[in-house]
């Protein structure tokens, strides 16, 4: 998160004193990060507001920039920004769609999270990080490589986030339910496929001071699971990873990171590998 050295915060014109650029300037605050300020918006003309916004944040001290932009839709104008302006980090507000459009549309905010090649910020609340839980959530059940950077990069952005927020970082694997079929004789009983989890994080809890207490190794489905276990610790931001599954088509995260979004009582900050971003960083270069 330190090496952030801009980032792209989408504003809404009717919202100046949005959750994104809140969001976006305590981070700033800390990793001294450029802000760069975006109004997706083809019909009206929003430069009086940005240039008076960008006069008042470079009044407060923070390194500004400002555009207006649209390339045929939501996702594709933000992502096609972040990649010009080479933003390590989008922040944005998260608008909960009513059910019955989702379920003819995939949401904005699923698209941009399934195709920017950046790390995404979805701001769902005003509740403060300072003082409250960073939980980090892992599939540890998944030990390839792939998995284990995944992995690395969820826990080492929570623990960047807690110690800017002086908040407690959490860590959450669900784990499935034991199956007297599974080959692995592991997966036969609960208590050791508890213990394997547990065994799996050994490695992250030394490296970044995270106590049994605050390991929650919780049996059942993920996208249930998660938001409980926000929910019961008070997190003030979720960090969860994403891996492509079959190709970038279709539904590309199999998608724990979709599925809670608007479940989550917190905000959610979404990771992806290395190689899931060189592929998505080349689709929109063909663009």
């Amino acid at each position: 998160m330190q090496a952030i050295r801009s980032i792209l915060v989408v504003m809404e014109p009717d919202q100046p004193e949005g959750l994104a650029l809140k969001r976006a300037k305590l981070i700033a605050g800390v990793t001294q990060s450029h802000l760069h300020l975006l109004v997706c918006d083809k019909k009206q003309d929003h430069t009086a507001f940005l240039k008076d916004l960008s006069g008042l944040l470079s009044g407060e001290g923070y390194s500004v920039s400002a555009q207006q932009a649209w390339h045929e839709s939501l996702h594709q104008t933000i992502i096609s920004v972040q990649q010009a302006e080479g933003c390590g980090l989008v922040i944005k507000q998260h608008f909960p769609d009513n059910p019955l459009k989702k379920a003819i549309l995939t949401p904005d905010d699923w698209k941009l999270l399934r195709y920017c090649p950046g790390p995404v910020l979805l701001v769902k609340t005003d509740k403060p990080w300072a003082g409250s839980a960073i939980l980090a959530a892992v599939d540890v059940g998944n030990a390839d490589s792939d998995h284990r950077v995944l992995h690395t990069s969820i826990v080492s952005h929570g623990f960047d986030i807690a110690a800017l927020a002086k908040a407690d970082l959490h860590v959450i694997s669900a784990h499935p339910a034991p199956m007297l079929s599974a080959a692995d004789p592991t997966f036969q009983l609960k208590e050791t496929i508890e213990a394997r989890y547990r065994e799996q994080c050994k490695a992250f809890q030394a490296e970044y001071g995270i106590s049994d207490e605050r390991l929650h190794v919780v049996e059942g489905p993920a996208d249930v699971l998660i938001p409980q276990v926000a929910h019961k610790v008070g997190a003030g931001v979720t960090v969860i990873g994403t891996v492509a599954r079959t190709g970038l088509s279709g539904a590309l995260i199999g998608n724990t990171a979709e599925v809670i979004l608007d479940s989550l009582e917190s905000d959610i900050l979404v990771l992806k590998p290395e190689e899931i971003i060189a592929h998505l960083e080349e689709l929109v270069a063909q663009h």
